[in-house]
């Protein structure tokens, strides 16, 4: 045992564990591989075995060094070339690895699902495990002869063996895992294997090429792709930072350009289109549509986020029925205004009794066999009444829950604020539908929007693509709002208010309110 206590001893055999390591890296990689074709409760039970395997064959192959020493007596030879049986092992060993790993390389490009479900497109354990067998052969061979070709003693090339086996049985499975989890790496290993491949092809007759211009080929590889899982990370790290609408959001509307795309040629192609008015329209139909698609698609992935300030009509657009009033004058209003729904009131919008469909009022007012009291019709439809604190997605349910009726929106003293019908949502979502007596609330103009003060900032934000408008910390959910915070006070008719990139030019203006506003781009 005084053979333990030589430096040169320790010195070859850890040189030899660092090559049977590299040597046996492709061997891990490739049953890594292998291995993921096979069921998930089956994959560590192949990887054991395949390493198993791997041991055992060389240990083997060690005791009959003797023996794969004869193996470089020639079996072929001819004027072309020398093959003995270690060059017919090399050269078969290639070949099949070349083959192996075009198959592998061949799915992975082509893209195949790997919806692996009732184990019907896994591979059958036991075939996996005859690969990982051939390919054992294949890369035992190679570590041995690197074993015999640097120390002379069997248990140190046995000692060496085993140990590398070892680690590599340790860190095969993250490894595994991380080949899994990472598919550019699986094609990068597949490229590793082919340049192995055609390295023993190579071998096999007598073109041996340094391994130092492999290795540093497969080094300078791992390189750039520890770049690449950098800079991946980092972009999935940016982009989850993101609100989770805002992705999808961004998703949807790559999907929609990318289908609209599609169309527009299939169009030219179909109808043959040459004249340049007729192909001007159909672009400009598909712009339109598209933008309209995208509009309705930000809004519905916004809605939660909004307040519902931003979509009840104010106080001051509300038509109700004030009960102090002869019943001329109510029918009048009632045929006047082109609503449904009006709430009753005694004297003030504050003091609301009820809401009534306009029809029934009418109704219940033209028959002359009754003596009207409209505060007792009102009262059998009570108002249904929110906080203008509640989430928009508590208010569709009660909205639903409503059947058709509308929903007073009060502030915490009590105070009218708005109101809100199915209607408003819908308008919250695919844009304004005014009513006969109403203006759209953005009038688009050459190179300026006319815009009513009391538009919603989330419509104008759509309109006009700046963010900048938006502001979750403030109260205000309306053009006017934004515009008397931005100045300070209510501006004058004619002022003008800077908003980068955008310009307010105040075209009318009421006691509290901004009734309409220009606007420019600078």
């Amino acid at each position: 045992m005084f053979f333990l206590l030589n430096p040169t001893m320790w010195v070859g055999l850890l040189t030899l564990i660092l090559l049977e390591i590299v040597l046996g890296i492709d061997n891990v990689i490739f049953i890594a591989i292998l291995a993921g074709k096979l069921p998930p409760k089956e994959r560590d039970k192949a990887r054991l075995i395949g390493l198993g395997l791997s041991l055992t064959m060389r240990l083997i192959l060690l005791l009959l060094i003797s023996w794969i020493i004869t193996f470089t007596n020639p079996i072929f030879n001819n004027k072309y070339f020398n093959l003995s049986g270690n060059d017919l092992i090399l050269l078969f060993g290639g070949l099949f690895l070349l083959f192996k790993t075009t198959i592998e390389l061949h799915e992975k490009l082509e893209g195949r699902s790997e919806n692996h479900q009732n184990n019907k497109n896994y591979s059958g354990f036991w075939i996996i495990v005859l690969q990982i067998v051939v390919l054992d052969v294949i890369f035992s061979l190679d570590s041995v002869i690197t074993a015999v070709g640097m120390v002379n003693k069997l248990f140190i090339m046995m000692c060496a063996v085993i140990i590398s086996t070892v680690l590599m049985l340790i860190a095969s499975k993250p490894l595994i895992n991380f080949i899994n989890l990472h598919k550019t790496i699986v094609v990068l290993c597949l490229s590793f294997l082919l340049i192995i491949g055609i390295n023993l092809v190579a071998e096999s007759f007598g073109l041996y090429i340094p391994k130092g211009y492999i290795y540093f080929a497969i080094g300078f590889s791992i390189l750039i792709e520890l770049f690449n899982q950098i800079a991946l990370h980092n972009v999935i790290k940016y982009e989850s930072k993101k609100p989770m609408r805002q992705r999808v959001t961004e998703i949807i509307f790559r999907l929609i350009d990318k289908k609209y795309y599609k169309k527009t040629n299939k169009i030219e192609k179909n109808l043959q289109i040459h004249n340049n008015t007729l192909k001007q329209n159909i672009y400009s139909y598909k712009e339109n549509f598209q933008d309209e698609e995208k509009y309705m698609i930000n809004s519905v992935l916004t809605l939660s986020s909004r307040s519902i300030r931003s979509m009840m009509t104010p106080r001051r657009n509300i038509s109700w029925i004030n009960t102090k009033h002869n019943i001329l004058q109510i029918k009048k209003k009632l045929l006047e205004t082109p609503h449904n729904l009006f709430p009753v009131c005694k004297g003030e919008l504050d003091e609301i009794i009820g809401v009534v469909q306009a029809k029934e009022l009418l109704i219940y007012l033209s028959n002359n066999d009754h003596n009207h009291d409209i505060t007792n019709f009102a009262s059998k439809n009570p108002p249904i009444i929110v906080l203008d604190t509640l989430d928009t997605m508590n208010l569709i349910s009660i909205l639903r829950q409503a059947k058709g009726n509308c929903i007073i929106i009060h502030n915490e003293f009590g105070t009218v604020q708005g109101l809100i019908t199915p209607l408003d949502v819908l308008e919250a979502i695919a844009g304004e539908f005014p009513d006969a007596d109403e203006t759209p609330e953005i009038t688009i103009e050459k190179n300026s929007w006319l815009v009513k003060g009391s538009t919603d900032l989330h419509t104008v934000f759509q309109t006009l693509k700046i963010k900048e408008l938006l502001n979750k910390k403030k109260n205000y959910s309306s053009l006017s709002g934004l515009l008397i915070d931005q100045h300070g006070e209510i501006p004058k008719n004619g002022e003008i208010i800077d908003i980068f990139p955008l310009q307010f030019n105040i075209i009318s203006v009421t006691k509290y309110h901004i009734d309409l506003v220009r606007i420019t781009k600078k």
